[in-house]
């Protein structure tokens, strides 16, 4: 599938979740998120899985009926979670999800989540971008669910972006598949090998000498 030739679809989901009051329009940029992050009323910036948590500046500037479609769209997590739970009650159960590997912590068989969880740990993410009409998490559970997926292997880095995941696939009646959160391949200094970081690849070992048996010690397999 070809993200941009589903845009339909994801704005078919977008309309549902604003016709619900669950999406808000956001101005701020990075410097803003940080500044109102850190003022000194909110103590340390708390991070998650999309960077700073957002502070909700702009969660009470929606406006309309009408689903605005050229500025960037927010979930609003409270609200979702609320929706979902049917209270506010913060430690009532949101959501849960099937890890059949190991979590970064540990975690293992079914993972279940809360609204506090949601609400500090996660924060109001970013469903819509101006410059794509779409963000990561929309577009990779609508297409998941198109596509029949039932079994979902993917590093660890994402496992909280997980929740988020299960999130918007209950709010818009999609399977939640199982996942399989994989400990991730780290270089000597222990920071994640990432193509963004210029990571070797195999084949650059291979030509350097390295044997198969070597890299799969490498690797610790």
């Amino acid at each position: 599938m070809r993200q941009c030739e589903r845009m339909a679809v994801y704005n078919k989901a977008l309309d549902d979740l604003w016709a619900r009051g669950l999406l808000y329009p956001c101005t701020c940029n990075r410097k803003d998120i940080a500044a109102a992050a850190s003022a000194p009323q909110e103590g340390a910036p708390l991070h998650g899985p999309d960077g700073i948590i957002y502070p909700g500046t702009c969660r009470d500037k929606r406006r309309g009926t009408l689903r605005p479609k050229d500025i960037p769209l927010r979930l609003d997590m409270a609200a979702a979670g609320r929706f979902l739970t049917g209270s506010d009650q913060p430690n009532g159960k949101v959501g849960e999800f099937y890890e059949a590997g190991t979590g970064p912590n540990g975690e293992t068989g079914t993972i279940t989540f809360s609204l506090s969880e949601l609400t500090d740990t996660i924060g109001d993410v970013v469903l819509s971008r101006r410059d794509m009409g779409t963000s990561y998490h929309l577009s990779v559970v609508l297409d998941d669910a198109e596509q029949g997926i039932t079994h979902v292997v993917r590093g660890q880095d994402l496992f909280e972006a997980t929740r988020i995941h299960v999130v918007l696939q209950v709010l818009l009646g999609l399977p939640t598949p199982q996942y399989l959160h994989h400990r991730l391949i780290r270089d000597d200094t222990g920071k994640r090998l990432a193509k963004r970081d210029d990571a070797r690849a195999i084949l650059k070992y291979r030509a350097e000498g390295a044997s198969p048996a070597d890299i799969r010690a490498t690797v610790g397999l």
